[in-house]
């Protein structure tokens, strides 16, 4: 069988849902169909199920800008968060667009044709799709594996292993002893989460992380909603939030050292006497270099308080049948060791992508302006912002996407492909500017961005606000 549509949208989670509405409102007379390989939507929030899974940033800024998130709790757990998509996906009648069990294994461009063919596996057999324009919201990260982090011993270890990404839906961690390894925003929800049932519950860290407390409730923004029309404070408590995450994020790399000094008063304060600030909530790093971790209401903390709870800074010379041997000669005794280690970064879904009969190597090709890859025709990557929120920096470049297909219709042309201006001279740059291990190990896989022109790496929301809107798009690229 053999299908052709304007548009396919790879992936169900909040980035595919996002640009199946703007698809459907900016380019009506297109005809798009929405590919899920899961039997369900919701992306990243159908796959993890550990306890505590929740948002690590707050709802307004992380939510459908389409579809506000109207409850007062800014922070929302991981059913919650799927509940929203999917119904922002049926009130749409985004839903009626979405196949599920439908992987895509090959994705083959033919410049004859000036179209993409997909090869698809469901349930009913190998189905092939073309499309003249291919948006991947397929995430960005591997759902069939975590990060592979090397933990020495682990295979001899007699109790239970796990990864967040993999949580057996019936496990009892009832009065047993608990080790989280690793020191982000996972281990930060598991702990207060599991400490209630645990016997005990100690999260292991190599080097520490920064862990700031938000609140879960903005009475400000219960007052904008009661006195405003709906349309109005809706939009005002989204700029508002949009506005001082960027601050926040901006003070803290320009002013590393008052921030750290900031943090460490406010850390101090929250702690309990037994538990230092040092070494534990001393990162080697300045405030997002990695990412922050969020903890809503301090629940983190909280839990430290209760002794059923605590955190270890140390490194794992190996693992024994019966628990953790560290380097400083302590030992942690375990019943279930949790390997909250990261995630296994990857782009098209995993699937390899093939230009005119040549593979595509992906480190071997630049980004332009955050969403196209250098010879790449006709095809978008939908990532969001990996420093704060995701959803808005997705929905920026699906929209981006939808500018350059309008301009294609312009200007009565089947193709538009980036290209390197060989004559400028064109410096590598990482394309994630986070120095976090699992996003350091793709470093061999991930395009890079570049140090001028459209293949400069994104600064964030308001930038590409106006590149979507204003911008020159034209700048080294090839319609044909």
């Amino acid at each position: 069988m053999e299908e052709t549509y304007d548009i396919v949208i790879v992936g169900a989670g909040v980035s595919g849902i996002s640009a199946a509405y703007r698809v459907q409102t900016m380019l009506p007379d297109k005809s798009f169909v929405v590919l899920e390989k899961r039997e369900q939507m919701g992306g990243t929030w159908d796959i993890f199920k550990f306890p505590g899974v929740r948002s690590d940033t707050d709802l307004i800024g992380y939510g459908f800008p389409f579809a506000p998130w109207r409850e007062e709790h800014l922070i929302a757990n991981g059913g919650e968060i799927l509940d929203y998509i999917r119904q922002t996906a049926a009130t749409h009648n985004i839903d009626k667009k979405i196949r599920f069990k439908h992987a895509v294994s090959k994705a083959e461009w033919f410049s004859d044709d000036k179209k993409w063919k997909l090869t698809v596996s469901t349930d009913d057999g190998p189905l092939s799709l073309h499309a003249r324009y291919v948006m991947w919201a397929s995430g960005f990260f591997d759902h069939a594996q975590g990060f592979p982090a090397v933990i020495p011993g682990i295979e001899n270890f007699t109790g239970t292993v796990i990864h967040p990404q993999f949580w057996p839906e019936d496990l009892d961690y009832t009065d047993k002893r608990v080790v989280i390894i690793g020191s982000g925003a996972t281990a930060v929800t598991l702990l207060p989460a599991m400490v209630e049932s645990a016997a005990h519950v100690t999260m292991l860290q190599r080097s520490p992380s920064f862990v700031l407390t938000v609140p879960t409730r903005e009475p400000e923004n219960q007052f904008m909603e009661r006195y405003l029309p709906a349309w109005l404070s809706s939009r005002l408590i989204r700029w508002k939030h949009l506005i001082i995450a960027r601050l926040l994020v901006e003070v803290c790399l320009r002013f590393p050292n008052f921030a750290r000094n900031l943090m460490r008063k406010v850390t101090t304060k929250l702690l309990p006497p037994h538990i230092p600030h040092d070494p534990h909530f001393e990162p080697r790093y300045n405030m997002w270099e990695q990412r922050v971790c969020l903890t809503p209401d301090g629940e983190f903390f909280k839990a430290l308080h209760t002794k059923k709870a605590s955190i270890v800074t140390d490194t794992i010379k190996t693992v024994s049948p019966t628990g953790i041997e560290l380097d400083s000669g302590n030992r942690l005794d375990a019943d279930i060791i949790v390997t909250a280690t990261g995630l296994k970064i990857q782009l098209f879904g995993g699937a390899p992508v093939i230009v005119d009969g040549m593979p595509v190597q992906l480190h071997e090709k630049y980004v332009w302006n955050g969403t196209m890859l250098q010879d790449l025709p006709n095809t978008s990557l939908l990532i969001g912002y990996t420093a704060f929120f995701w959803t808005p920096g997705a929905d920026m470049m699906g929209r981006l996407a939808i500018r350059l297909i309008q301009m294609m219709d312009q200007k009565g042309v089947q193709s538009v492909t980036p290209r390197v201006d060989k004559t400028k001279e064109l410096k590598p740059t990482p394309l994630i500017n986070l120095s976090s291990t699992y996003f350091k190990a793709s470093a061999a896989y991930m395009p890079t961005s570049g140090d001028r022109g459209p293949w400069r790496r994104r600064v964030g929301y308001f930038e590409d606000w106006w590149k979507v809107k204003y911008g020159n798009l034209t700048e080294e690229l090839v319609f044909e």
